[in-house]
Order: structure tokens, then C-alpha cells, then sequence
């Protein structure tokens, strides 16, 4: 039925003005931060049955990593939180392509950039929960250390996250820079991880924290069992400011990583404690096995977050 020319055109003059906004908050182009694929949807929501699942930003790598395609992954993911990986941000924000000038960059640029970032995150209805920048390691200055801790409180993250250095003095460091700006640096681990190989860290600085990688720890073997990786999760919950999740094979079985359902790692189990216990640690999905033909990386995190999803309502 025609509508009275009165109504169409009040409802152009809405058409209109609708596109002239969108236009203005670049929402329109081509490749934009909020594509029109998911701007006229719900935002995300990957909090289940009280558990918070995130993704982690290096499950993306094989695709194009501009900040605004990120965040779109995310999204079309249908995921609300992340841990962030620093390469987009930085680009973002304007890191130089001159090596030799990145250490002064870090140390002087200010956090308008990144707390745009923040804004841009936080109207895609993502949360930052994680910041992993490649600016915590033993060559860098304690001013990039600094500014990494900065950028991560700008971003609203609870955390930088690092992998576990070998020499103590480095996390000794870390932990005495991030109790200065109470930020949490979340140590993660690969087939190293043993219940104790922690320890010094945690013991070095109330700030120091667990990045608990479950699927590397199943892969590792020997000790490493199912049950001695919920016991750990029991024993240090109020340690671990954050979880990686795949599926491994045990050492024994060959330590692959599968697609989810299909490996050793006990991911219900995981989950159910986390529900059971009410632990506000993210379960974050780290994308590492390979992408089958025809698919991609945001169609394998779907996969993964719908089994968590599954795995988390079910009776």
C-alpha cells in the first residue's frame, strides 16, 4: 500500500538524517568500524551463564590488522571482550616506522589516541580486558614498560599480559612497575607450565598474575593432568587475571592443536568450574589450529564461542 506523501516524506527526512549521522561517524564507508553487516544488530554478548568468554586478537592473524577490521572480527564473532594485541593499537595510535624511534615514541606520545581506541571499543559494545603489547620484555626500557601499563588503564584493561621471562629479575621488574600504576601483568606460559612454575613471579609483587594458557598445560604432560589443571585453577583463582583456551592433545597423544571438542584439554570441565565457583577470570579463545578450507578465522571463533556456549548451558 503507497503511504500518504505526507508520511514518505517524514520518512525520508528520517532516512536522511539517519544516513547524515552515520556518514558523520564514518560508519557509511567502505571498511569502517562498524560495518553495515553489524551495526544494525544487538551488540555482543559473550557473557554466559556468568562466565565472561573473550578472544584473544592474535586468533585473527591470518586476516588484514587494521584496528577498525579487528574490531569488526570481534564483533562478527559475536564476542563482548577481548585481550588485545598491541600491533593494531600501535598503528593506530601512530608508532613510527623507523625501529630506532619507536622506545622515544612510546615514552612521550600521549593517550588521546588510545583512549579513542577505547572509545571505539567500548561502542562495538567490546570490553578490553588484556593488553599485550611487544613492549614488556627484558630490551625494553622502563619507560616503554610504563607506557604499556599506561595504555592498558586508557584502554579500561586489567592487565598486560607477557610471556613468563625466565630470568626472575625481569618479573621482578614488572611487578614493581605495575604495583606503581596498579595494573596487573599477566604471565603466560607454553609447555613449561608446572603448578609451581609461577611461584617466584607471584611471590615477587601482588601485581603479578597468571595468564594460564590450559591448553598448552595439558599439552605439556608429565604431572600435567585434567585433574591437577582444575585443582590449579582452584588453588591460584584469585591469581589468574585471565585464561587461554584450545584444545591440545596430551604430550603422549601428540600435543596437537584441534578443533574444540576434539583435543585433551577439558574444556567443559573448565568452564562449569568457572560457572560453579563464579570466578571473574575471561575464558579467552586462542584460535591455533588450522582453518579449514573454505572458512576463516572469525567463522572457527564462532565455532569455538558456540561451543563454550553449548558447553555452559547445558544441563
Amino acid at each position: 500500500m503507497m503511504l500518504p506523501e505526507k508520511s514518505s516524506n517524514n520518512l525520508s527526512r528520517r532516512s536522511f538524517l539517519l544516513k547524515s549521522s552515520l556518514a558523520s561517524a564514518g560508519l557509511l564507508m567502505g571498511g569502517s568500524l562498524l560495518a553495515r553487516e553489524s551495526f544494525f544488530f544487538d551488540k555482543p554478548n559473550s557473557r554466559i551463564a556468568g562466565v565472561q568468554i573473550g578472544v584473544i586478537t592474535y586468533s585473527y592473524r591470518s586476516m588484514p590488522q587494521s584496528l577498525e577490521q579487528v574490531l569488526q572480527y570481534i564483533v562478527n564473532s559475536g564476542i563482548s571482550a577481548t585481550e588485545l594485541m598491541g600491533e593494531p593499537v600501535e598503528a593506530f595510535a601512530g608508532i613510527p616506522s623507523d625501529k630506532s624511534k619507536i622506545a622515544e615514541w612510546r615514552a612521550t606520545v600521549p593517550m588521546t589516541k588510545f583512549a579513542a581506541v577505547k572509545k571505539l571499543f567500548d561502542k562495538a559494545g567490546v570490553k578490553i580486558y588484556a593488553f599485550k603489547p611487544n613492549a614488556l620484555g627484558s630490551n625494553n626500557t622502563d619507560a616503554e614498560i610504563e607506557y604499556a601499563l599506561r595504555v592498558a588503564k586508557t584502554l579500561g584493561a586489567k592487565s598486560v599480559t607477557v610471556e613468563l621471562p625466565k630470568d626472575p629479575a625481569q618479573s621482578g621488574r614488572l611487578g614493581q612497575l605495575a604495583a606503581k600504576h596498579k595494573v596487573y601483568v599477566g604471565y603466560h606460559a607454553h609447555t613449561q607450565a608446572t603448578d609451581t612454575a609461577w611461584d617466584t613471579a607471584l611471590s615477587q609483587s601482588p601485581y603479578n598474575s597468571m595468564n594460564l594458557d590450559c591448553g598448552h598445560y595439558i599439552a605439556a604432560g608429565g604431572n600435567n593432568t585434567k585433574e591437577t589443571l582444575l585443582a590449579l585453577i582452584q588453588a591460584k583463582h584469585n591469581r589468574i587475571t585471565s585464561m587461554h583456551m584450545k584444545d591440545r592433545k596430551t604430550k603422549a597423544n601428540g600435543g596437537a592443536n584441534l578443533p574444540w571438542g576434539q583435543g585433551d584439554t577439558p574444556i567443559k570441565e573448565i568452564l562449569d568450574l568457572l560457572k560453579a565457583k563464579k570466578y571473574a577470570i575471561p575464558a579467552t579463545i586462542e584460535l591455533e589450529y588450522n582453518i579449514p578450507a573454505g572458512s576463516d578465522a572469525v567463522q572457527e571463533v564462532k565455532k569455538c564461542f558456540l561451543y563454550a556456549k553449548d558447553a555452559l548451558l547445558a544441563k
